[in-house]
């Protein structure tokens, strides 16, 4: 599924966990964080407004940033900021949900609260995230909750494999989200009608992160529902490849108990897995 040679330019060593900042210190990190994002593009921060405006600011220039170098004292206050709010937001252990046959579980809520292995990320073609400022999908929140350095990654595999295509697994560290690494993966575009191409397509998607995750010998790992965002992927049917894909890998390897998590954020997308799974 491609070339492997981007892990060499790489660092996949556990990302360090700074020490978590209190309510004015995170203001503090906020405004510096602010500043240094707007004056780069020659803007001036409003630091008149409310926190909460700040730090939506924050996300938004980091949206449509470009993987630029960032100073050092800068990463270690954003790194700061982020893990605190990784931390408030409630970090969810994978250990806790229960799993059924094969080892597969269900889980609704926000993916970047389980401290899986890996967690899985519906990417584009350009694998930078997505620069839309704040908006919701599943690459954007992702992007925004680990930090700079998870473009900066991106960018250095683009550099070695030049392009991508959908299918594939690449993975980086996932620096300030509660897992340890993010894999990337692209599916299909859909337009008015699903082709086989593009089930085969999203059917790599799964077991490629599958492949990746047990070569590098991960005990758990998170999908979310790739594909039925704004690819347009039928909900339903890209519920039952994922969940085919996952279960013939686990008939193919059955000496592996990895935890396999299926996230769903809408609760009919929640009761289309829990069917389907109740029938494996």
């Amino acid at each position: 599924m491609g070339s492997e040679e981007y892990r060499s330019v790489l660092d996949l060593t556990p990302y360090p966990r700074p020490e978590l900042l209190g309510a004015e210190e995170k203001e503090a990190a906020c405004d510096t964080l602010l500043r240094f994002l707007m004056r780069e593009r020659g803007l001036i921060a409003a630091f008149s407004s409310a926190y909460e405006k700040k730090r939506y600011l924050v996300r938004a220039r980091m949206n449509v940033r470009p993987p630029l170098p960032v100073p050092g004292d800068i990463l270690a206050l954003q790194d700061a900021l982020f893990w605190t709010e990784s931390v408030e937001r409630g970090i969810v252990d994978v250990d806790g949900i229960p799993a059924g046959k094969y080892d597969v579980a269900l889980w609704e809520g926000d993916i970047t609260r389980l401290n899986a292995d890996a967690i899985v990320n519906a990417a584009n073609k350009s694998l930078l995230g997505c620069f839309l400022e704040g908006h919701n999908c599943i690459d954007n929140v992702i992007h925004s909750a680990a930090g700079m350095q998870l473009r900066a990654d991106c960018q250095r595999i683009m550099a070695v494999i030049g392009h991508e295509e959908a299918g594939n697994a690449r993975v980086t560290r996932a620096y300030n989200l509660p897992s340890k690494y993010v894999f990337h993966t692209v599916g299909p575009m859909v337009g008015r009608t699903v082709t086989e191409e593009q089930r085969a397509d999203l059917h790599s998607c799964y077991v490629s992160a599958l492949d990746l995750a047990e070569e590098m010998g991960l005990s758990s790992i998170a999908f979310c529902c790739i594909s039925t965002g704004v690819f347009n992927f039928p909900a339903e049917e890209a519920a039952e490849i994922a969940a085919g894909a996952v279960v013939k890998w686990k008939l193919r390897h059955p000496a592996c108990r990895m935890k396999v998590i299926f996230d769903t954020f809408l609760p009919r997308d929640t009761a289309t897995y829990r069917s389907i799974l109740s029938m494996m």
